[in-house]
């Protein structure tokens, strides 16, 4: 037998000698070589997992699973390693998985895991209507899933009701024009606090889970769709420009919980601007009738609210608010020292 010795030793032993065939001793080696080359790649593709796509469906659905109970009215929504938002990427990767992967789920044993979690994926995208249809057809496939498919496609479409009542906000440059708006400003107000009214049965009924998100971010919008029609209406309407102030500062009290809250000041900031700016050409500060008090009153608003959004460090609002406020203060350059203290 071909042999060779191999010394050995232990620590608190004493060296000692062991003979080891060539068979074995080769065998040892490329397990020794095997072996580290196998851990070499297996925290190679850890590595890259990191910025990989998704290895599987599995995957992709304990992603999603992980950020349906996320509060996204007070929160932005998680966005995923590409910086995109988690829900309409995880709906992405779902489809194109069902692509990819489609001989190996011809036998249909994961069709009802996938409707469900598109069905999530979709009602963070303000798909209700697909979102309910996906939880039933998913609640038809599975005894499993039923009870949660069935409660959360009522859930669906109770919201998708609600959101029929009323007017909303349009697509400005959508094909075929835009229809105008409706001259009632009562009638309006009477369909979205109706609106406003079911949402919010949606929200009190739920203590805990994310519809109660999706009624608050919804009853949001309301109120904004609302302003924004008191905004474009302001010179067909009696104090109009009254009115739409009002309507901003309503969105803007209502909703300072929300992640959107900046924005809100914002546009109401952006209004204080455009009445202070119309205030100047309709009465030009050189002329007798100009009011220095009047004006320095919409502009001191309007410097005030661009100053609060631009000390939020880390926000996107805070670049729009410094550059507005700026545009605005060369405004103020156009009136005389004595007529307005800047």
């Amino acid at each position: 037998m071909n042999a060779r010795l191999v010394r050995f030793s232990r620590p608190g032993t004493r060296k000692g000698y062991l003979f080891v065939s060539r068979r074995v001793s080769a065998l040892l080696l490329a397990m020794m070589l095997f072996g580290s080359s196998g851990c070499e790649t297996f925290s190679r593709k850890q590595a890259e997992a990191v910025y990989g796509p998704s290895e599987g469906i599995l995957e992709t659905v304990s992603v999603l699973r992980r950020h349906v109970p996320d509060d996204t009215y007070r929160f932005p929504p998680a966005s995923d390693f590409s910086g995109r938002n988690v829900y309409r990427t995880s709906l992405l990767r779902l489809e194109n998985l069902e692509r990819a992967e489609a001989n190996a789920l011809r036998s249909g044993y994961m069709d009802a895991v996938l409707l469900f979690a598109k069905a999530r994926a979709l009602e963070r995208l303000r798909g209700f209507d697909l979102a309910a249809q996906h939880y039933r057809e998913s609640a038809r496939l599975s005894s499993e899933l039923r009870p949660n498919a069935l409660e959360s496609a009522a859930y669906c479409e109770r919201i998708q009701q609600a959101l029929s009542i009323g007017i909303d906000l349009v697509d400005p440059i959508a094909d075929g024009g835009v229809a105008p708006l409706p001259l009632d400003p009562e009638s309006i107000r009477i369909d979205l606090d109706e609106r406003i009214a079911r949402l919010s049965l949606v929200e009190t009924e739920l203590d805990n889970g994310h519809y109660r998100y999706l009624a608050q971010e919804e009853i949001e919008r309301a109120d904004i769709t609302r302003a924004q029609y008191f905004v474009a209406l302001r010179f067909v309407l009696a104090d109009g420009a009254l009115v739409a102030l009002q309507e901003l500062q309503r969105v803007a009290t209502r909703h300072g919980a929300s992640k959107n809250r900046l924005g809100h000041l914002l546009r109401l900031a952006d209004f204080y601007a455009q009445l202070s700016a119309e205030y100047v050409a309709a009465v030009p500060p050189e002329s007798l009738g100009f009011d220095p008090a009047r004006f320095a009153e919409l502009a001191d608003a309007a410097i005030q609210l661009f100053e609060l959004v631009a000390s939020h460090d880390g926000r996107t609002e805070k670049i729009q608010a410094t550059r507005k406020l700026e545009a605005f203060l060369a405004l103020t350059l156009s009136i005389d020292a004595d007529r307005f203290d800047r």
